[in-house]
């Protein structure tokens, strides 16, 4: 049951309706028409609510904290404007794992509010038998607060579209990565890793979720086809720098590590082939209400998962699980990492296009942005291989990036052009290849590039 007063819910549950209000567009938009700062009886709570209903009015958006601080400075009353402070403070930095809640039940006590203003407001009409008043009255507020999110408002909506925390994005540990991605995988997008057997890709999901960490994200890492216990040291090599088949004898170095990371990581392996997306939300949720919620998953490998569909056709299979984790990444409003094998004939490969994934090529169709992989034998020998961006929603796709790897710890450092043909010709001969010595890496770039300026024109 709705309670009849806001004040009976006590001060925690109004801090976290304000911190909805301020975090989330749609909650607001939804109850604008029946959100009255009369409710509160905090007078810097009425404050914030006046100034986020005059906000919304003009640009149909959340304020920002920077609009809140100058409204913030008009305030002439010093003992309110300590009041206000504190109370944003509160709001901001509060973490409403109970929002769902928080939001439902404040709409009802508005919708309620509503109800009994309209109820109040016929008396006087039902005096004067005005029956078709007194229906509109209670028509109107029997569809207050009604879903009103109807999408992205084209003109109404200018603000939210150049709001730069509108796309947030966790940076990857390259700076390459991160200029054509403007800034990182964002939230809501699905990124992907090609490569061969061996060729490094389960590495380079555990220094993008390791980086993450060391950034102060609380990163979920699924594994399928490694324990748990061996995907942490590999986790321990490439936060110590020590590697893997050594860390076992440095335990002091570990802990000493360990204690200075800002984020959380949790490790959890699932069998392959029995654990399906919906595992894996189910797991989400569990670790959210335990206080740990993720801002990044990572999922070794996504191809390993259970699909809903059971059919003939293996294609189909992956096709669904690729498509349910793409919606899993939307509907949490947060990137996921995955990797994924390439077909035989692109394992010999020195770059690795788009058309050698194994499986399904409808797999880069669904993903946001896919990188590849490729460390034939003799790269393994010399350290290095080759990230190659096969596609990408936020910028340039077609570019190559010669890097010298170090599988121990988890070591993938893009190197200039030269330096990488020192590293890469070091126990080469004079055999041909798909990039010769006379044709570099950085001269393949330079003709992607022109490729794009002409398409552009």
């Amino acid at each position: 049951m709705t309670l009849s007063e806001l004040n009976k819910y006590g001060s925690a549950f109004q801090v976290k309706v304000i911190h909805s209000l301020l975090e989330r567009k749609e909650f607001l938009t939804n109850i604008y028409d029946i959100l009255d700062s009369s409710y509160f009886d905090n007078q810097a709570h009425k404050w914030v609510i006046d100034n986020i209903l005059k906000y919304y009015h003009e640009y149909h958006t959340t304020p920002t904290p920077e609009v809140l601080k100058s409204e913030y400075e008009k305030v002439t009353n010093d003992v309110l404007k300590v009041s206000i402070r504190e109370q944003l403070r509160d709001a901001y930095k509060i973490v409403a794992t109970d929002a769902e809640y928080i939001e439902s039940e404040f709409a009802s006590f508005c919708k309620n509010q509503q109800l009994k203003k309209a109820l109040l407001n016929s008396v006087d009409l039902l005096k004067a038998e005005d029956y078709d008043s007194i229906r509109g009255l209670i028509d109107n507020a029997l569809k207050a607060g009604m879903d009103k999110n109807i999408g992205h408002e084209y003109l109404k909506d200018i603000e939210t579209r150049y709001r730069e925390e509108q796309r947030i994005t966790i940076p990857t540990p390259w700076d390459e990565f991160n200029k054509i991605l403007q800034g990182g995988l964002g939230n809501g997008d699905f990124g992907l890793i090609f490569g061969g057997p061996g060729g490094g890709k389960s590495w380079s999901l555990v220094a993008l979720a390791g980086h993450a960490v060391k950034l102060g994200y609380n990163v979920v890492y699924y594994t399928l086809e490694l324990g748990e216990d061996y995907v942490g040291r590999r986790f321990d090599a490439y936060f110590t720098q020590i590697p893997a088949n050594e860390v076992m004898y440095h335990k002091e170095e570990i802990k000493e590590v360990m204690t200075k990371l800002p984020g959380n990581l949790i490790i959890k392996e699932f069998s392959p082939g029995k654990a399906g997306v919906s595992t894996v939300e189910s797991h989400i949720q569990k670790c959210t209400d335990l206080g740990t919620k993720p801002d990044m998953i990572v999922v070794d490998y996504v191809d390993l998962l259970r699909s809903n569909k059971t059919t003939r056709e293996r294609k189909d299979e992956i096709d669904d699980i690729y498509t349910s984790t793409k919606g899993l990444a939307r509907e949490l409003d947060i990137p996921i990492w995955s990797a994924s094998q390439v077909n035989r004939q692109g394992a010999q490969d020195d770059i690795i296009e788009g058309h050698k994934a194994a499986g399904s090529y409808d797999k880069m169709m669904i993903t946001d942005f896919c990188a590849s992989i490729s460390r034939k034998a003799k790269d393994k020998q010399t350290g290095v291989g080759r990230f190659h961006i096969m596609k990408n929603r936020y910028g340039m796709d077609g570019l190559t990036f010669g890097t010298f790897i170090d599988i121990a710890i988890g070591k993938f450092e893009m190197v200039s052009d030269e330096e990488f043909q020192s590293l890469s010709t070091q126990e080469e001969s004079s055999e041909n290849n798909t990039i010769q010595a006379n044709f570099s890496i950085a001269e393949h770039n330079q003709l992607q590039m022109n490729r794009s300026l002409l398409n552009n024109l």
